[in-house]
């Protein structure tokens, strides 16, 4: 009679990556390295708004003044990389599940880059808030920044879309770090909303954006969200084909 063989733990954990259970692998980033790099946000965006031109009083006349310039643009640039970094995470998500990401670029690496992802992308949306309150043309404060709905400067509504958006983008990024508390099924339920987060910054993006005019803009939003809603219908039809074929199986 053949012995039964256990596998070492970092077989079991290529076993279940491979299974496609990715919800049970540890996070990815520590979080005081999550911690840290947010504060390191809070400082920078601290020293961009108040200390530099303080500092250096010959970059006032281009970080000050009425109109949009340095804080502006370093708001719209970040605004696009946090949008990219979801998108990124949010297609990596969609891979694993569909189990294509076994091809490239493995199963334990796109679970790595997803949450990466995700949390380098919220990084970027928390700068992208807090850069505009260095701006003098629509004069946002701290509190309108953090609060949704809270200022009528610019955009209200669509603005105010985004406020929620990253809120919730915060909940499913830290959801990682408290998985094992709030059990497995509450925690994917949780990471559905990415769903929620990514129509709440393409709606945010397309209709309080200065860019969404352009043509690379456009093409951004196209792309992203063809893009998954491709991967999610496929997603949707593999569902069904497992599923099938398991009520088909003869029971044992």
């Amino acid at each position: 009679m053949r012995e039964k063989t256990t596998l070492p733990p970092a077989a079991k954990t290529t076993a279940r990556a491979t299974e496609n259970d990715f919800d049970t692998l540890p996070p990815a980033m520590a979080l005081h390295t999550l911690l840290l790099m947010l504060l390191a946000v809070f400082v920078g965006a601290f020293a961009a708004v108040v200390v530099l031109p303080t500092w250096l009083p010959a970059l006032s006349e281009s970080l000050l003044g009425p109109a949009p310039k340095a804080y502006w643009y370093l708001s719209r640039a970040s605004a696009f990389v946090a949008y990219a970094l979801l998108w990124l995470s949010m297609a990596l998500g969609l891979l694993m599940t569909n189990k294509m990401a076994r091809v490239w670029p493995g199963g334990p690496a796109a679970f790595d880059v997803h949450q990466h992802a995700s949390l380098l992308g919220l990084a970027f949306a928390l700068f992208h808030a807090l850069i505009l309150t260095g701006d003098a043309f629509i004069g946002y404060t701290p509190a309108q920044v953090l609060t949704p709905f809270a200022s009528d400067n610019y955009e209200p509504f669509w603005v105010g879309l985004g406020q929620v958006g990253f809120y919730l983008f915060a909940l499913v990024g830290l959801s990682f770090y408290v998985r094992k508390f709030i059990g497995r099924q509450i925690w994917r339920l949780i990471h559905f909303l990415s769903f929620v987060v990514f129509g709440l910054a393409l709606a945010h993006g397309l209709w309080s954006g200065t860019d969404s005019g352009t043509t690379w803009a456009q093409a951004i939003y196209w792309f992203s969200g063809g893009s998954l809603l491709f991967l999610t219908v496929y997603r949707i039809l593999v569902s069904r084909q497992s599923k099938t074929k398991r009520a088909r199986q003869p029971a044992s």
